[in-house]
Parts: C-alpha cells; structure tokens; sequence
C-alpha cells in the first residue's frame, strides 16, 4: 500500500490465506509496526466490492456478523432471513458474543433493536435465543439427556401434529432452549413417535418467518453434528 497505487494481488494472497484469528494478528502487529489501523489504511486503497470483501475480512467474526445484523433492520423494512441465517444456526457462546458485541459497537442492547423490527411468534423465537444464551441455556458443551429429550419430542408432537392446531410457544421454548447436541436426540425421538422428521411437522404445521427460523435451527442442529462454522447471510442492506 505505501507509496503510488497498490498491489491488490499481495493484498489477497496474505488476507485470504490466512484463518481470521492470524488475520487479528496481522492487524495488531500493524498498529505496532507503523502506528496505523490497518482497516483504515486498507480503505482508503481499496473501493468497491473487493474492498467490502477485504473489510469483512479484518472483521473479527461476531464484529462482522453484528455489521450485518444492524445492516439488515436499520432503515424502512427488515431483512427477516438475515436474522434467520444468523441467529438460529449459532451456539448459545457465540450468539452471547454477538450480543456483547453488538451493544458494543451501537449502543443498543440487541434484543431492543430486534423486538422494535419483529413481531408475533417470529419476535417471541428470537427473543428467546438471545437472553437464554446470555443466560447459557443453550450451552452447547453441556451433556445430553435421552429420557427429557424423549419428553421433549413428546411435547413437540402434542403440541402440533397431534391436536388440532398448533400451539408455537412450545417449539419456541423447546427448539430456543436446548443445545444443538440435545436437539438432535430430541429429532430422533421424534420422528419415532410421529414416523416423520421434525422438519416436515414445521412445515405442516408452521407458517412465515417463524417457519424458516424453526427450520434452520432444525437444519443447524444437524450440520452441528461435526462441528460446522457460520453461515454467511446472503444478503444485506
């Protein structure tokens, strides 16, 4: 970067090759070396999308993912699969990161910014995931229990396909509460007792966002299973 134009290609084969705690590194030992804060220097040489790219890079993750989160319910009208795609496919330790984070950096506790652009069921779900991972209901290192989870996926199939209508506090509170690893036992369970998976009752059962996001944590539960990392929201504001 120093000096007339810059060499985009150098700039890639250091930042892309490298995992996003080397990239932390990097930008510390920077500010040591020359005083500057990397990002800014990397955004006053860059533009366009390759410098939205590179950025998003130099990000440490829940940093990133709260950019995207603010991105998407600031402004008219909210982006409601981008709050899907980052609230329901995260452990209970990194949503309470995102949280943390995201008072950080806006000055705003998240669960107030996401309960001003939510509504219903949808709201009450996500609502749920964030303060019980504060509270670390959804602790993904902790141990599973095959007899609750058999309760649980009794309860599940009570409170949809097997009464007339259905009753969504359940699956919020279930599917909001427990770890990946129990979810997973819970599914299993399930699906002996009511011959089919627990995605396809949310599908006959569910409508509207609510749907998707009982969905995805059903999705995530699974792709869990050899611990997975993020998945990157498709779109943003």
């Amino acid at each position: 970067m120093k000096g007339f134009g810059t060499d985009e290609q150098a700039i890639i084969d250091i930042l892309t090759t490298r995992s996003n705690a080397q990239r932390q590194a990097i930008s510390q030992a920077f500010t040591h070396e020359y005083g500057r804060d990397l990002i800014e220097d990397l955004k006053s040489e860059l533009g366009g999308h390759f410098e939205d790219v590179i950025v998003a890079l130099m990000l440490p993750p829940e940093e990133y993912l709260c950019k995207e989160l603010h991105n998407c319910m600031e402004g008219m009208g909210t982006d409601e699969e981008t709050l899907v795609e980052i609230l329901c496919t995260r452990t209970k330790r990194e949503i309470a990161d995102i949280v943390d984070a995201y008072e950080r950096l806006y000055n705003r506790p998240l669960a107030e910014h996401m309960c001003s652009e939510t509504s219903g069921d949808f709201r009450r779900l996500l609502t749920l995931i964030v303060t019980r991972a504060r509270q670390g209901a959804r602790d993904e290192e902790g141990g599973v229990d095959a007899a609750r989870a058999q309760e649980a996926a009794q309860a599940l199939y009570d409170a949809g396909e097997g009464k007339w209508g259905t009753d969504e506090e359940i699956f919020n509170k279930i599917l909001a509460h427990e770890s990946f690893a129990q979810l997973r036992l819970i599914f299993e369970a399930y699906k002996g007792i009511a011959g089919r998976t627990i995605e396809q009752a949310i599908k006959a059962e569910i409508d509207g966002e609510l749907r998707d996001a009982l969905s995805a944590i059903g999705k995530y539960s699974q792709y869990r299973r050899g611990g997975g990392g993020y998945a990157v929201p498709k779109s943003s504001k």
